[in-house]
């Protein structure tokens, strides 16, 4: 068997289909998922799903588009989907699962065949004939386009040495953990700023993003310029369906973190709107590298933690596994797992599963020392070392000292010989930051500051 007739073909009146609806694919199990693509201009198109043999008709419309809805269920097991115009498509080795989009820059693009810790082991383990990979290949466009260039593949040591490390490591975890099938869209290019990855009209909404965007200079290595990325490596794989998006990405804009903080959450609220789907939106805070300036990393990394405030989303922390060497660390297993430990506890309802480390909530001043208050610490936290590092301690002037950091329970109370009248705390403020407070699950604080200030005032 086989499909009947290739998928984009150009025969006069042939019923087609985008390259993301193929052999091999994973549609959104439990779910009603869209199926689209082109035929004659009034065509009478009939798609039928394998697992319950329900055939739903529609005719193409006055654009020779046309689009379906199905209900999918949880059944395991290769299913076949008929989709029958004046020809007849049979997609086979269809399954049913969780299908999650992953995007960014390099760090997300970064394959086993590029270098990752390990190599050769998880090459070599990766048969795993119910995950599959839809790698989408490197266009830009001027407008949103139909259609990607790629295909559905299973995961073999072959395929998957050449696909993202963190997509893959992300999916093993949530299918060896759920035992349901799992298909991972990559949709990454490396050295891309954010601004690539949103539409035109998510920009132009922003003054401070359509500002930022417009003063960006061309590099050689990838766009740069709003929705460029998007309209060809996006939008062609709207509307389908999606359990939820991971984003490891920011790099390439550690020149503007202010504008990041604005940035992410538009994006996230872009492509949730563009899909009509509320869907899980979790990333990658960056690692800590020697950047040029003083600030960057923790002031991106800051602007990563604010995006926290947004509905649905949840950030894996992973200085501990970084390398202030590397842009780009070679250690990525953690970091898939990491992933995977975010949606099996909010998204599958695993919550035994440890989804974060501790994220600063609030503090309290107690005489001439500070009390910070963390959340994901329920049962308590610790140090990897002897004591706490990497903490400050500023009072009015604004200067900022080494501190002392002691646990106390679920807090962490610090202070400086020198400050009398403590005001703010940092932990993990610099470009090379890897602090060393954990939950008892195992996993890094996020760095953070309890101040605002942009500078000193003037004394």
């Amino acid at each position: 068997m086989g499909m009947l007739l290739a998928a984009g073909s150009t025969s006069a009146g042939a019923v087609s289909l985008p390259a993301i609806i193929g052999n091999h694919m994973v549609l959104q199990r439990n779910a009603e998922v869209t199926i689209w693509g082109w035929g004659k201009t009034g065509e009478e198109i009939t798609v039928t799903g394998s697992w319950d043999n329900k055939p739903v008709k529609v005719k193409t419309n006055n654009l020779a588009q046309w689009s379906v809805k199905l209900q999918t269920s949880g059944v395991s097991g290769p299913q076949t989907l008929t989709v029958k115009g004046y020809n007849t498509i049979v997609l086979e080795d269809v399954l049913l699962g969780e299908v999650w989009l992953c995007s960014g820059q390099s760090n997300m693009e970064w394959s086993a065949n590029a270098g990752i810790d390990n190599a050769e082991k998880h090459v070599a383990e990766a048969n795993y004939p119910s995950i599959r990979f839809f790698q989408v290949g490197h266009r830009t466009a001027d407008a949103p386009q139909l259609d990607v260039q790629g295909q559905w593949v299973v995961c073999t040591p072959e395929t998957m040495k050449h696909f993202s490390a963190i997509g893959y490591f992300f999916g093993r975890e949530v299918h060896q953990n759920l035992k349901v099938p799992v298909g991972l869209i990559n949709s990454s290019w490396g050295g891309t700023p954010a601004e690539v990855w949103l539409s035109a009209n998510a920009i132009s909404a922003n003054p401070v993003l359509a500002d930022a965007a417009a003063k960006r200079k061309e590099v050689e290595w990838g766009p740069v310029q709003s929705a460029k990325a998007y309209n060809a490596m996006i939008a062609p794989l709207i509307p389908f369906r999606l359990a939820g998006a991971l984003w490891y990405q920011g790099e390439s804009n550690t020149d503007a973190p202010e504008v990041y903080a604005q940035m992410l959450p538009a994006l996230i609220r872009n492509w949730r709107t563009e899909w009509k789907n509320e869907f899980p939106f979790y990333f990658v805070q960056l690692a800590p590298y020697k950047y040029g300036g003083a600030e960057e990393w923790p002031r991106l990394a800051e602007a990563q933690l604010k995006t926290l405030s947004v509905p649905n989303t949840g950030m894996a922390v992973i200085h501990d596994v970084g390398n202030v060497d590397d842009i780009h660390p070679r250690n990525k297993l953690p970091v898939g797992q990491r992933l995977a430990s975010l949606a099996l506890n909010k998204t599958y309802g695993q919550k035994d599963v440890p989804a974060s480390g501790p994220i600063y909530r609030e503090m309290k001043k107690e005489g001439n020392k500070i009390r910070l208050y963390f959340d994901n610490a329920e049962q308590g936290l610790v140090a990897k070392g002897k004591e706490l590092t990497q903490f400050e301690i500023a009072g009015e002037d604004q200067a900022f000292v080494p501190a002392q950091a002691k646990i106390d329970g679920k807090t962490v109370v610090v202070s400086a010989k020198g400050v009398k009248n403590p005001t703010a705390v940092r932990l993990g403020w610099s470009n090379a930051a890897n602090p060393n407070l954990f939950n008892k699950a195992g996993l890094p604080a996020s760095g953070f500051r309890t101040d605002n200030w942009t500078k000193k005032p003037n004394l």
